[in-house]
């Protein structure tokens, strides 16, 4: 097991089954809609992924327009009561098709506020793509259009998901399992 600042992280989707995934997925999203396609990676934890996916559109003959937003949910203590946006996208949506891509889908608030954002704003098409869906977490009537993994209910890390920005650079995703001194 890879030991990454004193814990052991366990590989849960390796690095050449990521990529295997990504060139899959561009492969579906090539088949449409992708009339005048806007590519909006949500900011933070899908960077890598995003990056990563965008190459793959790349590849498979589609030339996206790329942009980032952040959204925060809030609310009092652990439980989000909504979403805001932290930093919004300067492009115009009206008629074009737009493909939001986020790490992991859970509750599935942040996704629905952002897809129906950018339909309010005249998008004629929203689609989703996540690496991860943990629907066990889902609370929300929301599905992904394309998803990497099904993800069981772990708290992940790695591919640019992390713990207090910890572990964003593991080009894969896994869970911390331990300390490497033998301490759980």
């Amino acid at each position: 097991m890879p030991v990454v600042r004193g814990k052991i992280i366990e590989p849960l989707y390796s690095a050449e089954a990521i990529a295997e995934r990504n060139r899959s997925i561009a492969a579906e999203i090539a088949k449409g809609p992708t009339k005048d396609l806007l590519v909006i990676a949500i900011l933070k934890g899908s960077f890598i992924f995003a990056a990563d996916l965008i190459r793959a559109l790349h590849d498979v003959g589609l030339a996206p327009e790329v942009e980032f937003i952040t959204l925060s949910s809030y609310g009092a203590g652990t439980v989000s009561q909504g979403v805001r946006i932290v930093k919004d996208i300067d492009s115009d949506v009206k008629d074009r098709d737009v493909l939001l891509i986020d790490d992991i889908l859970e509750s599935g608030r942040t996704l629905l506020f952002a897809k129906q954002m950018l339909y309010e704003r005249g998008a004629r098409n929203v689609s989703i793509a996540v690496l991860l869906d943990k629907s066990v977490k889902r609370k929300e009537e929301l599905e992904a259009d394309y998803v990497g993994f099904e993800c069981p209910d772990y708290f992940v890390v790695g591919y640019g998901m992390d713990v207090a920005y910890a572990f964003r650079e593991l080009p894969f995703v896994g869970v911390v399992t331990g300390d490497a001194l033998g301490e759980s």
